[in-house]
């Protein structure tokens, strides 16, 4: 029998085994910190010092917020990375919780998800007993993992791992050392940014099967001679529209209507213009 405890040991392992991908992240996280405005907490009040964390970590400033920091981070040294975690950025938003975020949570997943698919593959009678008792779909791994809620405590341990590697280094060598990898991570947002949108899900069948239905009933009303002529090609439209099908529906049924092939051609470019 395999115990979720067990799972928690095998993620801590994987973890382990990751640091140096996980202190790369990291590093390339604080890429551009120094050239942002730095900022404080005096009386409660966010101000901006009027310089940026990079020149106030060059000048061996604290850059940490004392009244809005946190105390485990209290006694970094000025202008290191850990001392950058504890300023508060223009929002008001400490940057070790933005690093949770953006950094620690989705790695700590991530690690979790291949503990679990590693242990699929080793022990695959194991992984079923696992996911049967946090109730959830063995091959849906990720839904395993979010279940056993195994990622919460790994980002603790996480954030332990980097502040030992980094923690105490200089924020200005540790944007250097996340440059080519910050560089990488911003090109593979453009590309992301710039792919296509994938294309509308097709209607189920059985939802086919109503919409079908629902076309047929508006020709058939129409009074509309079969199959139908190009001529009439508009009053198709009109009347599957009045009957309320929707784009994709109308895109989806359309070859499957008593039409002759140019009214369905027509039919088709007609309803690629309508908007979504």
């Amino acid at each position: 029998m395999f115990e979720i405890h067990e799972m928690a040991l095998l993620t801590r392992e994987v973890l382990r085994e990751r640091t140096a991908d996980l202190v790369a992240e990291a590093c390339a996280w604080a890429v551009g910190a120094s050239d942002r405005p730095h900022h404080l907490r005096r009386r409660g009040r966010l101000v901006a010092t009027g310089t940026t964390v990079g020149i106030r970590a060059e000048n061996g400033q604290p850059l940490a917020d004392e009244e809005g920091g946190r105390l485990d981070l209290g006694d970094a040294r000025p202008g290191s990375f850990a001392d950058a975690l504890n300023m508060t950025d223009g929002d008001g938003v400490l940057y070790a919780d933005r690093f949770d975020t953006e950094v620690l949570e989705p790695f700590a997943l991530d690690t979790c998800v291949r503990a679990g698919e590693r242990l699929r593959r080793a022990r695959p009678a194991a992984w079923a007993e696992l996911a049967d008792e946090v109730g959830e779909d063995a091959d849906d791994v990720p839904a395993v993992v979010r279940a056993g809620e195994w990622e919460a405590p790994l980002r603790t341990e996480a954030e332990l791992l980097v502040l030992a590697a980094i923690g105490g280094t200089s924020l200005a060598l540790v944007e250097a050392e996340g440059l080519p990898l910050s560089l990488v991570r911003a090109a593979e947002q453009l590309t992301r940014a710039a792919a296509p949108a994938p294309p509308p899900a097709a209607p189920a069948p059985d939802a086919l099967a109503g919409v079908l239905f629902l076309a047929d009933a508006a020709l058939d009303a129409a009074g509309l001679p079969t199959p139908v002529p190009p001529a009439d090609t508009t009053r198709v439209l009109d009347a599957l529209l009045a009957e309320g099908l929707e784009r994709e529906e109308l895109l989806a049924v359309l070859d499957q209507l008593p039409l002759e092939p140019a009214t369905a051609a027509d039919l088709r470019r007609l309803a690629e213009r309508l908007p979504d």
